[in-house]
């Protein structure tokens, strides 16, 4: 089998800044026609060793270890999934089934799976799972399990029978990964364990289609390679994987990941800025994306927003959160952040294809009806016609002026609807309202000091929601506001979690994708689930907001099958409570810029295809491994 070619691989990776000595088990070393490289977006890792995904112990998740050696229940893919199929009975053999007060939910699950390591898998691992975590405060899905599960057990080998303190139709949520779920743990390796919340899980057992094979000590790379057994997988329903190994990398900064790219050293970028795009589709004639043409990203279901932590004053007044967001020029964020490649939301769902049919839509007439009381006045804040605008300033660039649509539904579905009207004088109404006042140009708190904050971003790590959070708080500047942004490194570790944080740009909102259904996020954000301040918040309401009208909201919505129709207006009832409280500011589809090199791999999903996400991330992009094909022979 042919390697690497030492020459170029030099190149490359002086162009990465690593060093171009091959170790006998590093990745380089491999057969590059069997292999496929991956950015992994989490970038370096500070305790590579860590494999236990069931506890926050610093290690990666994005190494490979949740898309390739995880499995649960189910998934739901969030595009068209594998035949138009986007459920999928993963672990477990048919969808859930709940008795008719949704308090409890039996799981009838395969049969013929096993672990790498020769074990089969049984209920007794699902039952293990929940209880391990429930026994233990600290585990990823602890407090999930223990507000909701009353007793759970394995009637016999394949069956697994939960009940519920309280009705809960949409419980199998927990189990049903569309990025992330609950995955199940080996019993035969963590019963063998003293302590659950300090066990590494070094050399993972996998309940997938690949295994470790080796790692960066330094936490640079991961590779992991095909099982020989792999159809005794829940994957191999859909065909053998191709790749033999696929590694996960940090391949630095964007202009490296472009270059790496470039030089056909890395397969996948996870995600690029909007300039990496346009200069891998003006060099290269192997990329793919997922659009063909502008705006090339794949539009996530998740919704990037200004992030409140509303436990700490003065964010916890709904005055100032609005205040802040009537400060805010959408258009000025969406040029420097996206370069107008972004898809805006005023609401606090994404717009995404489903979400545009089922609320943005239909809610348009809503949001221009919509008032907000400053103390002084009463005004509109919506304008409809941002979008619209956003399109007449890109059709001005010479460059994407022809791929940029006229019609006034395509707008919208590229651009979006519109957005909050920046209002100055309405803000300073607002802060007065809620006890603030200005003096010598500067706004000082109720307590009569600065009215300082800190916008935590992720540096370049996601530069582009850096560049949306920096010039945000370069508005908030300009009005007398000491705003700073700060970079954060591991934002969701070390910030978001621990609620070390007064705003930053991140995202609670998170969708299916193809399902109108909004339990995915909104069941997370009941106030049972809302951490002490001090504590850990569990996902995802990262925002740590409650409020006794969202949690009728939720319990209705649990009290109701996932198909029924009442559950799209109780979703419209959610947003119009967020819209009224604001306990983030929405602002955009989180489009990510990935792109996909054709010189060793074919067969990436694309908008043509769209078998599953190309955002390579997702836990199902496991299908992908199912659908490349080589490129070249070996």
């Amino acid at each position: 089998m042919q390697q690497w070619k030492r020459l170029a691989f030099g190149v490359a990776l002086a162009a990465l800044g690593l060093t171009a000595a091959a170790k006998a088990d590093d990745y380089t070393s491999l057969p590059r026609k069997e292999t496929l490289i991956v950015e992994n977006p989490e970038g370096t890792i500070k305790n590579p060793g860590w494999f236990n995904i069931w506890v926050n112990g610093g290690g990666g998740v994005s190494t490979g270890l949740q898309q390739l050696t995880m499995d649960t229940l189910w998934y739901i893919d969030p595009e068209q999934g594998l035949g138009g199929a986007t459920w999928d009975n993963s672990l477990a053999a048919d969808k859930p089934q709940y008795n008719a007060d949704f308090t409890e939910m039996t799981v009838k699950l395969r049969k013929g799976l096993f672990w790498s390591d020769g074990v089969e898998f049984t209920a007794d691992d699902v039952v293990y799972t929940v209880k391990t975590q429930m026994d233990h405060p600290g585990m990823v899905w602890s407090a999930a399990f223990s507000v909701q599960v009353a007793s759970v057990e394995a009637t016999d080998p394949s069956t697994v029978v939960f009940k519920l303190k309280k009705p809960n139709s949409r419980f199998h949520a927990i189990f049903t990964v569309r990025w992330n779920g609950a995955w199940i743990m080996p019993k035969h390796v963590f019963e063998k364990v003293e302590d659950p919340l300090r066990y590494d899980f070094a050399n993972p057992v996998s309940l997938g289609a690949y295994k470790l094979k080796a790692f960066d000590p330094q936490g640079k790379w991961y590779t992991w390679e095909k099982r020989d057994d792999w159809q005794r997988t829940s994957l191999a329903r859909f065909g053998e994987p191709a790749p033999k190994y696929v590694t996960y990398t940090d391949p630095g900064p964007p202009d490296k990941r472009t270059i790496a790219q470039l030089e056909h050293n890395l397969d996948i970028i996870h995600d690029n800025t909007p300039e990496g795009m346009f200069t891998l589709k003006e060099k290269s004639k192997s990329i793919e994306t997922w659009f063909p043409g502008f705006p090339f990203a794949h539009p996530d279901p998740t919704l990037p927003a200004v992030i409140f932590n509303t436990q700490n004053p003065p964010f916890d007044n709904a005055d100032v959160r609005w205040a802040l967001a009537l400060l805010i020029d959408i258009k000025a964020v969406d040029m420097a952040s996206y370069r107008g490649a972004a898809t805006l939301s005023a609401l606090g769902v994404p717009p995404t294809a489903a979400t545009m049919k089922d609320y943005q839509a239909p809610m348009q007439d809503w949001l221009k009806n919509f008032e907000i009381d400053t103390g002084k006045s009463k005004i509109k804040p919506y304008d409809p016609t941002v979008g619209q605008q956003i399109a007449d300033i890109l059709r001005k660039q010479p460059k994407f002026k022809d791929q940029i649509p006229t019609d006034p539904e395509a707008i919208s579905g590229a651009f979006g609807y519109g957005w909050w009207k920046p209002d100055p004088k309405a803000a300073g109404e607002l802060l007065e309202k809620a006890g603030f006042k200005k003096s010598g140009g500067k706004w000082l708190t109720p307590d009569g000091q600065p009215f300082k904050i800190r916008m935590t971003v992720e540096g370049d790590t996601r530069s582009v929601f850096t560049r949306a959070g920096t010039l945000i708080a370069q508005q908030w500047a300009a009005f007398g506001i000491d705003a700073k942004a700060v970079p954060a490194a591991k934002l969701w570790q070390t910030a978001l979690q621990p609620g070390d944080f007064q705003v930053a740009i991140a995202w609670s909102v998170e969708t299916w994708g193809g399902d109108p259904d909004l339990s995915f996020f909104l069941d997370s954000w009941h106030s049972q689930f809302v951490a002490k301040k001090g504590d850990n918040q569990p996902p995802r309401n990262w925002q740590r907001w409650s409020n006794p009208e969202l949690d009728k909201i939720i319990e209705s919505i649990r009290g109701i099958s996932a198909d029924d129709p009442k559950g799209v207006e109780l979703g419209k009832d959610y947003l119009k409570l967020v819209a009224r409280e604001m306990p983030t500011i929405p602002l955009m589809s989180y489009n990510v810029f990935t792109s996909m090199d054709t010189t060793y791999w074919t067969g990436y999903p694309t908008i043509s295809d769209p078998y599953t996400d190309p955002v390579p991330n997702w836990a199902n992009s496991r299908l992908m491994m199912v659908k490349l094909k080589p490129a070249q022979p070996k």
